[in-house]
């Protein structure tokens, strides 16, 4: 089950969904979530929890709707920190977690990168590039934007998941990831009890796409080990 950015969708994906489920040879579901691709808009502002609604409201109701028992999660970003939060919180099996430049805290380059992309989004090409993935990219932009750059923002943190998650974590970082630094990974790995992490020089958040052939063959060879982790 693929999950998403904080400004992702479906189709922001590209390829790397069908690509990296013929390299394993599993079926994978891709979704949008509320409020981006061709998802309802969002009509509220999100407050600091709202991974967490993601996490362990969301997610399992559409699991039960798909009858999906003990998935694989690949989650990228905002995606990496909900499939976390699930796995370490909502009381369901889950065979193992892909965590592409996942996020368990708010770091100082984060906002300062978010707060690039509101200028960006303001004054430059930006909406114009959204809209070609969301139906309503002002609803995308502001729903994630706006809640990152909230004061109340700053103290977000999902470590008190790590420790309950019983499944592998393979944990990916791009070494110039603008929204992140290693950190993130540092603490998975301290706090989780089954973590493979990944460094990717030349590399930044969208890690699929900067180095889609280095990501592919770490995620094929973690979901094999899976078979004999569990």
């Amino acid at each position: 089950m693929f999950l998403h950015e904080g400004l992702g969708s479906v189709a922001m994906w590209r390829d790397f969904p069908r690509r990296l489920v013929d390299a394993v040879g599993l079926p994978g579901l891709v979704y949008s979530r509320y409020g981006y691709g061709q998802s309802e808009a969002l009509h509220e502002s999100r407050d600091p929890r709202y991974m967490h609604e993601e996490a362990l409201r969301a997610l399992p109701e559409l699991l039960d709707q798909q009858g999906i028992v003990s998935p694989v999660l690949v989650g990228h970003s905002d995606g990496g920190s909900i499939a976390l939060i699930f796995a370490g919180g909502a009381g369901r099996a889950v065979a193992g977690i892909i965590a592409l430049a996942p996020h368990v805290l708010v770091e100082p380059i984060s906002v300062e990168s978010i707060a690039a992309a509101r200028e960006a989004y303001l004054k430059g090409d930006l909406r114009q590039r959204l809209g070609r993935y969301h139906a309503d990219p002002d609803s995308a932009f502001w729903g994630w934007n706006d809640i990152w750059l909230e004061p109340a923002f700053r103290d977000w943190n999902i470590e008190e998941y790590l420790p309950h998650i019983a499944c592998p974590i393979l944990a990916i970082q791009g070494l110039q990831d603008p929204y992140g630094t290693l950190e993130q990974l540092r603490i998975i790995a301290r706090r989780a009890p089954r973590v493979r992490l990944v460094e990717l020089a030349d590399c930044g958040h969208v890690l699929h796409r900067d180095q889609p052939e280095a990501v592919l063959g770490a995620c094929k060879s973690f979901v094999a080990s899976l078979s004999g982790s569990n």
